[in-house]
């Protein structure tokens, strides 16, 4: 019996309510070609000790399988994504496309002192183990990421949303910024797109999460400034920029940043600083207690639809760079 080859995109628990977004998105772009897409019906079985079973029920049988999910904290999050691409390989999925907007344990990228474990090295080679085909996410920590997988790996830049609504807000006198130096590269990258100028703000670490000295480099005053980043954890690197900025002259002082960690006190440390307006992506979902007055969400979803809808088709999917 011919089956036809099709797509099937299933969501895990934490990104259920991006991947619900991204089967609306992929319905708008197929609506001219008669498409229709729907999320797969999936569950997991939860033990009393905390263990659980994923399982699919609907049929994957020769389907390419998109599994949507963030591996943010807990680690709950990678599990759950694994045994999910180890269900569909064992249920006779063509491949299993893992769609993971943020890429946890990526700031573990290199051995950085002695005696260290390489997280994103190892995630990868979880990843592989568990039978994945390909790999799909956004702003990496660190571009280099993407030669720990013998796999192919879409690299999505938030760029390619960040720059058009950034352009949209019709900024006067403004300037990029980069938290620190590591940032460098992204902020120019920013800066050549908007034609504007780049502060380097360079930071000391005490120690993991906490932020000694700063200092920024660059014509602040007077400037409409965007602090550019790729996550935000606990905030404290960018409450300090923000409020070295502003105390050097800047106008304002805004923020875009592609992954809301905002663990601990980040929500607190935002609303509190001199920061005017944080814009994030929706690769992490904001804490629904916590104050957002100051979050605005930019989305990624019809990005990744796009995405997602051309790497079925075998379609080339470099116009969806921005860099």
């Amino acid at each position: 019996m011919y089956i036809e080859h099709r797509m099937e995109l299933f969501a895990c628990r934490a990104s259920r309510d991006f991947a619900c977004k991204v089967v609306e998105e992929l319905n708008k772009i197929g609506a001219d070609c008669g498409e229709k897409y729907h999320l797969g019906d999936s569950e997991v079985t939860q033990f009393s000790d905390g263990e659980f079973v994923p399982s699919f029920t609907d049929s994957v049988r020769g389907a390419t399988v998109f599994v949507v999910q963030s591996t943010f904290p807990p680690t709950d999050n990678l599990m759950e994504l694994l045994l999910t691409i180890d269900a569909a390989k064992r249920a006779s999925a063509d491949k299993v496309i893992a769609v993971m907007p943020y890429f946890g344990w990526a700031r573990q990228d290199r051995k950085d002192k002695p005696r260290v474990s390489i997280g994103a090295k190892l995630v990868a080679n979880l990843l592989t183990a568990a039978g994945v085909d390909r790999i799909m996410t956004c702003d990496l920590h660190a571009d280099q990421i993407q030669g720990f997988f013998d796999l192919p790996v879409d690299h999505i830049y938030a760029s390619k949303v960040f720059i058009p609504f950034l352009r949209s807000l019709n900024i006067e006198n403004l300037a990029i910024a980069a938290p620190d130096m590591g940032g460098a590269k992204r902020a120019n990258a920013y800066a050549k797109e908007l034609a504007c100028p780049v502060i380097i703000c360079h930071k000391t670490r005490e120690r993991a999460n906490v932020v000694g000295s700063m200092t920024a480099i660059g014509e602040v005053e007077g400037k409409n400034i965007v602090i550019v980043d790729d996550m935000i954890d606990t905030a404290g690197t960018l409450t300090k920029a923000a409020d070295l900025l502003m105390s050097k002259g800047a106008a304002s002082v805004c923020a875009c940043a592609t992954h809301p960690v905002l663990s601990g006190p980040a929500y607190d440390r935002i609303n509190n600083s001199s920061l005017k307006e944080v814009y994030v992506t929706d690769t992490i979902p904001l804490d629904p207690n916590a104050d957002t007055r100051k979050i605005k969400i930019v989305s990624m979803t019809g990005t990744f639809a796009s995405i997602i809808r051309k790497v079925y088709n075998y379609e080339p999917i470099s116009t969806e760079f921005i860099f």
